[in-house]
């Protein structure tokens, strides 16, 4: 399980051996609102103005348990972790010579191809309950396909600066496309006009942009439990304390962040409440995390899909194709371990 701490004042400690989240009544008095085995907890979400322990940090640390520190908008700031490396160090020497040859070309299109069958296929999902508007969505589904084969036609080459622009302009492309799909079938007081962040400027992108931050820090914990390190990408740019591998391994899992939060609204469990106004825009609040973390919880770690023969959870799906993807970088068993994404 995740603890997820966001309510203003909530304190993590230890008692009797156990996390015990304590917040404060009314009269100043502290009272422990739950008590959790440190056995069952997997991660440590903090939103700001929550505190801990350093007995929590060190239960956490002696149980493999990862802190997790968020901004508003769900974006990890930073996290407390062990420093004991996920694997041998071989495969971040390996991962660095991938990105530097035809390797980060033929890893780029897989993961962006990926995205956009997965966009597409949504919107197939969509269409499937929405006869009014079959022409529309048919159309996005076709522009979506065609651009998902340009990028698969870019694999054999070079990701020189060149092959870079032109990939990011075709996924940017579909992602304006697939954006302005989901907004059009949305009830009319949901729609948005395009993705924003920083601030969110409307009450969809504040629930997505946390959504992603949360995924973003799940994606970083797996590769560096994988023995990958999450600074050296391919796609993305090298930049100071850039994360550019997260950005390019997220890419084709984004689609359970927007099928969670485009449920949410569509199933009209969403409402102004949720969401606090902000200059230039809106954030989410209280009420409104915990609304989506426990979908999202539920979606990620208790909703079991087939994968390989078996029923897995995204999570165990997220963290195993992480080592799939170390393991091809190693050269190891190439046939067997050749990164297969789920398309879901």
């Amino acid at each position: 399980m995740q603890l997820h701490l966001n309510t203003y004042g909530a304190y993590l400690h230890v008692k009797d051996a156990m996390f015990d989240i304590r917040r404060k009544q009314p009269d100043g008095a502290w009272a422990s609102a739950s008590a959790v085995a440190a056995h069952k907890v997997k991660s440590i979400w903090l939103a700001p103005g929550t505190a801990l322990s350093s007995d929590a940090v060190g239960l956490a640390l002696r149980h493999n348990i990862d802190i997790v520190f968020l901004e508003n908008n769900g974006h990890p700031l930073g996290r407390v972790w062990h420093s004991r490396l996920g694997s041998t160090t071989r495969i971040r020497k390996c991962q660095l010579e991938a990105s530097l040859d035809q390797r980060a070309m033929q890893w780029t299109c897989t993961w962006l191809a990926q995205k956009l069958e997965n966009q597409a296929g949504f919107i197939r999902d969509l269409k499937k309950h929405r006869a009014q508007y079959h022409n529309y969505l048919t159309e996005k589904i076709d522009k979506i396909d065609a651009l998902r084969q340009a990028i698969l036609a870019m694999q054999t080459g070079m990701l020189d600066e060149t092959a870079i622009g032109t990939v990011h302009g075709l996924e940017g492309t579909a992602g304006r496309l697939y954006f302005e799909t989901l907004s059009y079938v949305l009830p009319p007081a949901w729609q948005f006009n395009g993705r924003s962040s920083r601030p969110a400027q409307d009450v969809f992108n504040a629930f997505l942009n946390y959504a992603y931050g949360v995924l973003y820090a799940r994606v970083e914990k797996s590769l560096m439990l994988a023995g990958l390190d999450p600074y050296v990408g391919f796609l993305h740019r090298d930049d100071y304390n850039y994360k550019s591998l997260v950005y390019d391994f997220i890419e084709p899992y984004r689609q359970w962040a927007d099928k969670v939060v485009f449920t949410l609204f569509s199933g009209k469990k969403v409402n102004q409440s949720h969401t606090t106004a902000i200059t230039g825009g809106c954030t989410m609040n209280p009420e409104g995390k915990k609304l989506l973390m426990e979908s999202y919880n539920e979606y990620l770690e208790n909703d079991p899909i087939r994968y390989k023969g078996r029923n897995r959870t995204r999570a165990t799906i997220l963290l195993l194709d992480a080592h799939r993807f170390a393991q091809e970088l190693l050269g190891k068993n190439a046939g067997e371990t050749e990164l297969d994404i789920t398309t879901i």
